[in-house]
């Protein structure tokens, strides 16, 4: 009996031994989370443009030592090898490709310059008061009132949708505007545009 109950104990470990290194091998291995595919906010080359924390990557053709991705850092500059500090806050991403081109032609026979841009982090608006999302937006592009009333789930109960405060700049100085969302969605009014770095309160 007693060898009976040896021979069943060695098949019971037998069969362990052969089951758990299967059970491991088909248990999911972990793995780091998906990165943002660049291509979410990638801008159109022709009419962005191009400010603070954005995040451009500057590909020189056969140029693996000029070839990077780098911030623009808050003064609206970026830093590439060679040719140091470049200005690319307020140019297109067309222009500053032109701008490199011809400060590289000094070290590299015709340069082949491509920018694009991997996070449009700039284009921001700011929303408080009375909408259901408050808080930062970007954007890509300029967007209209109520297209951004839209994209922050809309107003809360208590908004008062006839008094809402745009503020936004021209050529550097500060301008108010109040709009009456009712009467846009009418067509009493004209829907005001809203631009990188501009305000809308809700009360």
């Amino acid at each position: 009996m007693k060898n009976e109950w040896t021979t069943v104990l060695l098949l019971v470990l037998l069969l362990l031994s052969t089951a758990l290194p299967s059970a491991y091998a088909q248990a999911p291995k972990s793995v780091d989370p998906p990165q943002k595919t660049q291509g979410d906010v990638a801008a159109d080359s022709d009419t962005y443009i191009i400010g603070p924390e954005d995040v451009l990557h500057i590909y020189v053709w056969k140029e693996e030592s000029l070839t990077k991705t780098v911030p623009v850092r808050m003064d609206g500059k970026i830093s590439l090898p060679l040719v140091d500090d470049i200005q690319a806050a307020d140019l297109t991403p067309l222009q500053l490709k032109e701008v490199l081109t011809k400060k590289l032609k000094d070290y590299v026979d015709n340069p082949t310059v491509t920018i694009t841009v991997m996070e449009a982090n700039s284009f921001k608006v700011y929303l408080t008061g009375e909408v259901k999302n408050p808080g930062v937006v970007r954007l890509r592009s300029e967007t209209s009132l109520v297209k951004l009333i839209i994209m922050v789930g809309g107003f809360t109960q208590w908004a008062n949708q006839k008094k809402i405060l745009v503020i936004t700049k021209e050529k550097g100085v500060e301008k108010r505007i109040t709009a009456n969302y009712k009467k846009i969605i009418d067509g009493e009014e004209q829907d005001v545009i809203i631009r990188r770095g501009d305000t809308v309160i809700v009360k």
